[in-house]
């Protein structure tokens, strides 16, 4: 198996983009990039056509009922960052489809024969961790721009907007699922759920009453069952296994002779993963796992993360995430304890805070721009073609370093 190499980094960005070829190991970002705050329009497809588009869908959804004003073309030309005649042509031709009323010096108000939402092409977002897991906004992003260029949109679980559905409880994501099943949407994108002891059978549930309806859905990120068992649906992921490798490698050649892994309660199978390719770097490095290598607790506990350098137990850690890297780095600053000279600290995402903190965290890039994009035609290939084999898609990822493990401890001394 290749893995990717190492190299050195400042800080990522990570936000959409306009869409650009080919799948790689990490995403480049120009220096000072600034995140965008409004859509970008890119794509074969006219701009007025996807304005038309996503206010045809949002009437369809029920966001703008009969007599309901819509945004003027001032709001649209802001919004969208287009011309006003490109806006004015946009609500023009929903004149003409019958979908809204123009009346002149007051506005724009959608009709009263709106269209059924089954009308529209739709594809559902179901992802529990939207809202707690960063990876997930910029790889939904990449969905929802490849979306509109293909005349589909995109249902962010119970709303056609991300942040107003911020519900990431079971009961909810079970509600959304129907809603899906009785809208018929073309195909759903799930993250499956992670940190709760009842995600085994919600998953399960999900998945097998999307199959029923006979619905595709794709997996991001994670499986909905346990590592190394396979199900039957597509994955788009990061190549996990490849991803614990490097960490425990690179830690390794800086000097570890005690590396330990840390992760949370009821993780999703992805930790697995990693743990599986940390152990395979201990073997090939021919270094004898710790005593209670992996390690399953609280970061956020003082207590917890003086255990793990207590009596020599680990001189370096690997953490199943960034999130929990940092959890860990304050409680053993709390601790009294320093990164990196006492332990050797690594993460997993390469989350946007990852380079702010204290001492700048080294950790594995999610290619997550990539993963949306792979994910997308990936689900246009599966609605295409129902009957492909279930198809494994990891992507390769990209050792980030920073000071947390430990490179620099003799360059600084110097």
């Amino acid at each position: 198996m290749l893995f990717a190499g190492a190299r050195l980094s400042r800080p990522l960005l990570l936000f959409p983009l306009p869409l650009r070829e080919g799948v790689g190991g990490g995403v480049k970002v120009p220096k000072n990039a600034k995140s965008p705050q409004r859509p970008l329009l890119t794509g074969a497809l006219p701009k007025h056509r996807i304005i038309y588009n996503q206010l045809q869908t949002e009437i369809a959804a029920g966001k703008y009922g009969a007599g309901v004003r819509l945004p003027s073309e001032s709001q649209l030309v802001r919004h969208f960052r287009v011309s006003r005649p490109t806006a004015a042509r946009a609500l023009r031709d929903l004149q003409s489809a019958g979908l809204i009323e123009r009346r002149a010096g007051v506005g724009s108000f959608a009709g009263h024969a709106t269209p059924s939402a089954t009308d529209v092409r739709l594809l559902g977002l179901l992802i529990p961790g939207l809202g707690t897991t960063e990876i997930f906004e910029p790889i939904c992003g990449e969905i929802a721009s490849l979306a509109r260029v293909h005349e589909y949109s995109v249902l962010w679980g119970g709303s056609m907007q991300p942040w107003r559905d911020t519900d990431a409880s079971v009961d909810h994501m079970d509600q959304v699922c129907t809603q899906f099943i009785e809208r018929g949407v073309a195909g759903v994108f799930f993250a499956p759920f992670e940190l709760t002891s009842h995600r085994n059978d919600a998953n399960r549930r999900i998945s097998e009453r999307l199959r029923k309806a006979g619905i595709p859905m794709l997996l991001l990120d994670r499986d909905v069952t346990a590592f190394p068992a396979r199900s039957d649906f597509d994955l788009v992921s990061i190549d996990n296994v490849a991803g614990g490798f490097i960490l425990a490698h690179h830690l390794l050649k800086l000097g570890c002779k005690r590396l330990g892994f840390l992760a949370r309660p009821e993780s999703a199978p992805t930790i697995d993963a990693r743990i599986a390719g940390y152990r395979e770097a201990l073997a090939r490095n021919k270094v004898d796992a710790p005593r209670d290598a992996v390690v399953i607790g609280d970061a956020a506990d003082v207590r917890f993360a003086r255990s793990l350098v207590t009596n020599s137990r680990f001189d370096g850690v690997i953490c199943g995430n960034d999130h929990t890297a940092a959890l860990l780095m304050r409680s053993l600053e709390h601790a009294g304890i320093k990164v990196p000279r006492e332990i050797r600290v690594a993460g997993f995402d390469d989350v946007k805070y990852a380079a702010l903190l204290t001492v700048p965290l080294t950790t594995i890039h999610q290619p997550c721009r990539d993963i949306g994009e792979v994910a997308f035609r990936a689900m246009l290939e599966r609605i295409a073609h129902p009957t492909l084999a279930a198809r494994t898609m990891l992507l390769a990822p990209t050792l980030v370093v920073r000071e947390s493990c430990g490179a620099y401890i003799g360059r600084a001394a110097t």
